[in-house]
């Protein structure tokens, strides 16, 4: 497979309500990236152009050198910088095995959401409802 399907595009949040068609136009956009284990696919506090979804193999998340979870077939990281390439990375990501994964980069995304204002105007709503809930969050704690 050379790109995801628009199922397992559409389980990332930044994508959950979009149309089944805009969904397979973006998993299409997709390009298959194979890591070997070991490598350091992300680096905390740097930046980064690529959003990953994971297709096979394991990956490590660790944050100030201490591991956090494992990501598995099916997850995804980096979506922050297909919208803001300058934010920074908040942790490592490492190939515990062998991987291939789907990656998708801003140069490839915007184009999309530039020529097609409704996937644009979906992404703005749920950007939306994330920062009114990171809000809420923060006035109740």
């Amino acid at each position: 497979m050379a790109h995801p399907d628009a199922q397992t595009i559409g389980k990332v949040p930044l994508f959950a309500d979009l149309e089944s068609r805009d969904l397979k136009r973006l998993a299409d956009a997709f390009k298959e990236r194979r890591f070997s284990a070991g490598h350091t696919i992300s680096r905390e506090g740097e930046t980064g152009a690529g959003f990953f979804v994971i297709g096979e193999g394991k990956a490590n998340v660790s944050v100030d050198g201490e591991q956090r979870a494992s990501l598995g077939p099916g997850d995804y990281f980096g979506e922050i910088a297909l919208i803001d390439p300058e934010a920074k990375r908040t942790a490592t990501l490492t190939a515990e095995t062998d991987m291939v994964c789907y990656g998708l980069t801003i140069w490839e995304f915007r184009p999309i959401v530039e020529h097609d204002g409704r996937i644009a105007w979906k992404l703005l709503q749920i950007l939306a409802r994330r920062l009114r809930e990171a809000e809420h969050r923060g006035h109740t704690h």
